[in-house]
């Protein structure tokens, strides 16, 4: 596995009150690859997801040590931007949650925030974030109709489209497609193997096919340990923990 790492965890600990939610995880997660994390319901999965922009900053009774590393930067240091942080790690949602605004105000929204103001400029941002997102065909003609109005499927996409409109390096998915019906899941999935090309995607996901269509990398975690982490075809054919195997092959879980 490539050593080009773009997010890493040293002895990252979690803990909400006295539950010790997260315990000694170290992993390096590769840039421009997908990283799926795999493991049963309550493991911590999207726990860590959300220690990556700090979005567990908003839970008043936790606590955390051990260092994230955004390329080389400290994600804790004092004195980091959290704002710019979640700017270069975007989110999206299991549910879809779209702004109760317009398809092209729910695009243009970040880039304004972060100081776009040229009409031109948001023109092109929101035309080229849907197309990344593979939307653009079918809202081109619906931008001034509220977002609210778009299928499930849809919907997603444009939280994607979103994401991308203020240039993340990184893209967190937290069970993107379990509330979305096979095809609208199958045009994410071809989607985020899309964007890999151009951005780090680490996608939180109970379904294993899933994960071993769409990543590269996986980390299966257990009680809030991350047991084994690796290349994905390593993970699903050759695991080196039998607690990785057994939950792989249904065992328990």
């Amino acid at each position: 596995m490539t050593t080009d790492a773009i997010i890493s965890t040293h002895h990252l600990n979690l803990w909400y009150y006295d539950t010790h939610a997260l315990q000694s995880i170290s992993m390096k997660v590769p840039k421009n690859q997908v990283t799926a994390l795999i493991g049963p319901s309550g493991c911590g999965k999207s726990t860590l997801l959300r220690c990556f922009n700090r979005l567990n900053d908003l839970i008043d009774c936790v606590k955390i040590s051990g260092e994230i590393l955004l390329a080389s930067t400290n994600i804790h240091a004092r004195g980091t931007d959290v704002v710019q942080l979640r700017k270069r790690v975007g989110m999206v949602f299991q549910k879809p949650n779209p702004f109760p605004k317009s398809v092209y105000e729910n695009i243009a929204y970040g880039p304004r925030v972060h100081g776009i103001k040229d009409q031109s400029e948001l023109d092109k941002i929101v035309e080229q974030s849907l197309r990344d997102a593979a939307l653009w065909d079918e809202v081109r003609d619906r931008l001034d109709e509220s977002a609210l109005g778009l299928s499930g499927g849809q919907q997603q996409r444009l939280c994607i489209a979103r994401t991308l409109a203020v240039e993340p390096e990184v893209i967190l998915m937290d069970e993107p497609c379990s509330a979305l019906d096979p095809i609208a899941t199958a045009k994410i999935e071809n989607l985020i193997d899309t964007l890999k090309r151009d951005y780090t995607v680490i996608i939180v996901t109970h379904n294993m096919q899933q994960a071993a269509r769409v990543s590269d990398n996986a980390g299966f975690m257990y009680l809030g340990r991350l047991i084994e982490f690796g290349q994905t075809t390593q993970i699903f054919e050759n695991p080196h923990e039998d607690l990785t195997e057994n939950y792989i092959t249904g065992r328990f879980g």
